[in-house]
């Protein structure tokens, strides 16, 4: 018959081994939620600098006939580019 401390190490490592996948998840979650929150509020604190840098230099498309500025479509262009190049492989 085993010992009482064998068979308490043995239900440990058992217990051990089941819930390290939770722990790694959990751990990882948090960090996700951190950078999430950290990425939300830097985007906040330049949204607000671009915004005001928009407003106070006047930083608009030329073409009035076309209401997005230059940005909007660079960016779009640029999506298409990304999507174009990642379809040939």
């Amino acid at each position: 018959m085993q010992s009482r401390s064998t068979t308490t190490a043995i239900l440990l490592i058992i217990l051990m081994v089941l819930a390290f996948p939770m722990i790694i998840g959990i751990i990882g979650g948090v960090f996700g939620i951190i950078a999430g929150v950290l990425g939300a509020v830097f985007g906040a604190v330049f949204g607000i600098l671009g915004g005001l840098f928009g407003w106070m230099f006047h930083w608009h498309w030329p073409f009035h006939f076309f209401h997005w500025n230059a940005f909007t479509i660079i960016v779009i262009a640029l999506i298409v580019v990304l999507v174009a190049k990642s379809r040939r492989i």
